[in-house]
């Protein structure tokens, strides 16, 4: 799994459908999600830490896994199936563990309120980032070539033997 941060929150230039892009620590992958226009306004108001006098539906759900001595521990985005993205609440209290499947817009507005951090399985990562830094990534790519190029047979073992004897 991948931690990753809200970078924005955008509309697609042809649908006008809100998209909520996360990206890594790097940040030279980025995960574009769209989502409802309600839940791209909670999420905003999230990010900007705006305070409703009465609260709305987000802001319930945390106000309840409190009083009930519950707390978002994190939220897992966890599969891609059919360009639907899937999630995950992770629970905790107690002695209580529990994972609750969830949109990810609304988990990603519930992980924003309770201040948890917000993962994304790898296997969703590979299927639907996109590249946000191409000339790092072909730096890396080069610097690996020329690592690759430079390696003798010799120095493999070496480095393989190395390698066996720290573990």
């Amino acid at each position: 799994m991948i931690e990753m941060k809200v970078a924005a929150i955008a509309l697609d230039a042809i649908s006008r459908s809100p998209i909520i892009l996360l990206k890594d620590a790097t940040e030279r992958r980025a995960l574009p999600i769209y989502i409802g226009q309600d839940q791209a306004r909670s999420i905003i108001g999230a990010l900007e830490q705006q305070v409703s006098p009465r609260p709305l539906t987000h802001d319930l759900i945390v106000n309840i896994l409190s009083a009930w001595n519950l707390r978002l521990d994190r939220i897992i985005i966890n599969a891609l199936e059919d360009n639907t993205f899937y999630a995950l609440l992770c629970l905790k209290g107690g002695e209580l563990e529990q994972q609750i499947d969830c949109r990810p817009s609304d988990a990603i507005a519930l992980a924003l309120r309770a201040g948890c951090p917000i993962w994304v399985m790898e296997e969703v990562i590979l299927d639907a980032s996109i590249p946000v830094d191409r000339d790092a990534d072909e730096e890396e790519r080069e610097a690996f070539r020329d690592f690759v190029s430079n390696l003798s047979p010799e120095e493999l073992i070496r480095r393989a033997r190395k390698s066996n004897s720290e573990d």
